[in-house]
């Protein structure tokens, strides 16, 4: 995997920053093997160039009560930049949404979405989702058990 413009420098430091986001620099610095300051300003381009968009904190989703993740499949009734544009501001406003995913084939675009059970699951589909306008049909999926789940890019190490 060739990533422009990446060293195998900034490729380790990406590695460690996946694993654990809250490392200091000077932790960071030592895993990687570089000065500090070195270390710093590899981050700091990172950042700047976009390759790291953010850090947060990944939360456990049941702990926090959001014991349901449902994946729903989504057709429009019609096309056009138009239509995917209304779905797509839509759509945005909806914090149980995670993810929206525009698709080629059959269904227009997939969803990632949790809720506190299936009652309220249900609550949001019938109240929110099956309303955005311009939706010919809705399919949900219930994922019942979750097998790998990672934020954690393949970053192959020169």
């Amino acid at each position: 995997m060739n990533q422009p413009g990446l060293d195998r420098t900034d490729l380790r430091i990406l590695d460690a920053l996946q694993k654990d986001g809250a490392l200091s620099a000077a932790e960071l610095a030592e895993r990687v093997n570089l000065a500090v300051t070195t270390c710093w300003r590899k981050v700091r381009r990172l950042e700047e160039q976009g390759v790291i968009r953010q850090r947060v904190a990944l939360l456990d989703r049941e702990k926090v009560g959001l014991g349901v993740t449902v994946f729903a499949h989504v057709k429009l009734a019609a096309h056009g930049r138009d239509n995917l544009g209304r779905f797509d501001q839509a759509i945005r406003r909806h914090p149980e949404v995670l993810e929206c995913y525009t698709l080629m084939g059959d269904w227009d675009f997939l969803l990632r979405i949790v809720a506190r059970d299936i009652k309220a699951y249900e609550a949001f589909f019938l109240d929110q989702l099956s309303k955005i306008p311009g939706i010919q049909s809705l399919s949900s999926s219930i994922a019942m058990t979750v097998v790998k789940e990672t934020t954690q890019l393949p970053l192959t190490l020169r």
